[in-house]
């Protein structure tokens, strides 16, 4: 099993890396943030803890990267998978 603590993050848009970065620069570690939430909820299998997100958000770029109807974005974690996703125009 891979140490949760150093593993590696990234998301590509249209082909260009973005973000680069690795579980080892968060602020908590995995453990922390687990034994914090257990303290309060349960967690289940399949549950998803939302951290952050690695250096490289648009919006700190000069100018600011915004995503566009159509981007493709592909992100992974190192050891679990990867996903993609296309931009689509969201209606009511």
């Amino acid at each position: 099993m891979r140490d949760p603590q150093n593993l590696r993050l990234w998301l590509d848009v249209n082909g260009t890396r973005r973000q680069d970065g690795s579980t080892a620069t968060m602020i908590f570690s995995v453990r922390e943030i687990i034994a914090y939430l257990s303290r309060y909820m349960t967690l289940l299998p399949g549950d998803i803890i939302t951290t952050g997100t690695p250096p490289g958000v648009g919006m700190g770029h000069k100018p600011p990267l915004w995503l566009q109807e159509g981007d493709e974005m592909r992100l992974g974690i190192e050891g679990l998978g990867e996903q993609k996703q296309t931009l689509v125009r969201w209606t009511r």
